[in-house]
């Protein structure tokens, strides 16, 4: 079977991994990285270059090709791909709404029960004003309508810091047209965690739960970022409360999606927070996780490529997965000055000081004279697996040691929430 894998980022260096260890060696991704080169042959095709990325398919009798990123998902990939019989794991442009329209998915979950934060839509900067002006409740949660890289929600603290997100979304548009609408609502307070199911558009097979560090410092602290590491599973998440969240939210949401005309085929990632009142949606997105494809993906028993094979036929009706019981942690190294300015280029050191059941997933690397260099704002992952989230922390920060770039930073923190 040839597959393609098309993405350039550390999840989708994950996908790759699970699927070679699979058995599955006639792999190609676009437009891959340095590390992904390694098990795949890398091809000069941005994830964008639909008609290009369409040649390819043919000219190489690619058999299944899977989208890791959302914005080309957003853009109609899919549809554009199976209009040309490419068999393509992924929701096609309409389903994955769900992700690249934060109104329409607020839409949906009041529309079908889906628990939620309370919520107001505004189409005008003068509008959102206007509310933000009689508002006397912070914090308070203003999102961009649209993808952002993961940076277009900001929690403001009180007026001023609501006012200056209003500014940057309605009028400056630091997010392009994704912030010509926003969402404007309630701060939910509780854990938050991210739940993965794989749909076929009727039925759904679940995966397993894993916890995000949005924020680029320790104490979640700074900026929002693309995220700073996983870890999973969570021991927050009992039999029970996983069951009921497959239920009520996931579930609803596959059912909402089909009766609105939209059946979603593909990983529909549920962002939750975990209330007083019960689980409740932050967000849903069209894609895994990234970083949590890192943390989950190394703990898969099952076959990853047959369950979206599946998917993608619509035939997953008794399909189920199996994860290990062990705990995996992924570590995000990244560029000083990430998610804002920051310098490329510098020339990697150490992975070959790796013990050799650390994994590393490459985020944004490059090959440059037979170096590897960085190449982005998140470079590398460090991932290790093993019987406690402890045991496995202490290890992926030993690891972390022996690598080294120019102006290298990361979080020293991930999995502290769960060490006790």
């Amino acid at each position: 079977m040839r597959i393609l894998i098309v993405g350039n980022g550390g999840r989708e260096h994950a996908i790759a991994w699970k699927i070679y260890n699979e058995g599955y060696k006639d792999l190609f991704c676009a437009p891959g990285n340095a590390g992904i080169c390694e098990i795949a042959t890398c091809v000069d095709i941005k994830v964008n270059e639909f008609s290009k990325l369409k040649d390819f398919c043919i000219e190489k009798e690619i058999d299944f090709v899977i989208v890791g990123p959302d914005n080309p998902l957003a853009d109609g990939i899919v549809d554009y791909l199976e209009s040309f019989g490419i068999k393509t794991f992924g929701p096609t442009k309409d389903a994955a709404m769900i992700e690249s329209s934060k109104v329409f998915a607020k839409d949906l979950m009041k529309k079908y029960g889906i628990k939620t934060a309370r919520y107001n839509v505004f189409y005008s900067y003068e509008e959102a004003l206007t509310f933000v002006n009689q508002n006397d409740k912070y914090p308070l949660v203003i999102k961009a309508d649209g993808l952002a890289l993961g940076k277009g929600v900001i929690i403001a603290q009180d007026k001023l810091e609501a006012l200056n997100a209003l500014n940057l979304m309605m009028k400056e548009k630091v997010f392009g047209k994704a912030g010509e609408k926003i969402v404007i609502e309630d701060y939910l307070k509780g854990e938050e965690i991210s739940v993965f199911v794989i749909s076929d558009g009727k039925d759904i097979v679940p995966l397993t739960v894993a916890r995000d560090h949005k924020k680029a410092f320790d104490g979640d602290k700074g900026p929002n970022t693309g995220g700073m590491g996983a870890f999973s599973p969570s021991r927050l998440v009992d039999k029970k409360l996983f069951e009921d969240i497959i239920e009520n939210i996931m579930l609803k949401a596959i059912y909402g999606m089909r009766k609105e005309g939209r059946p979603f085929k593909g990983i529909l990632y549920g962002g939750l927070i975990l209330t007083e009142e019960g689980p409740m949606v932050l967000e849903f997105n069209s894609r895994f996780g990234d970083p949590e494809a890192q943390a989950i993906l190394p703990l898969m028993k099952s076959e990853l490529l047959e369950i979206m094979v599946k998917a993608t036929e619509g035939n997953l009706k008794g399909v189920e997965a199996r994860f290990s019981d062990q705990f995996s942690i992924c570590v995000v190294l990244a560029s000083e000055g990430y998610p804002e300015k920051y310098e490329t280029g510098f020339v990697i050191e150490g992975l070959d000081k790796l013990v050799s059941d650390t994994i590393v997933f490459h985020a944004n690397t490059k090959l440059d004279s037979g170096k590897v260099k960085t190449a982005g704002g998140r470079v590398l992952n460090i991932v290790r697996v093993d019987n406690t989230l402890k045991d496995a922390k202490a290890k992926v920060y030993e690891e972390i040691k022996k690598v080294n770039f120019e102006n290298m930073f990361y979080r020293t923190d991930i999995g502290d929430k769960e060490i006790f």
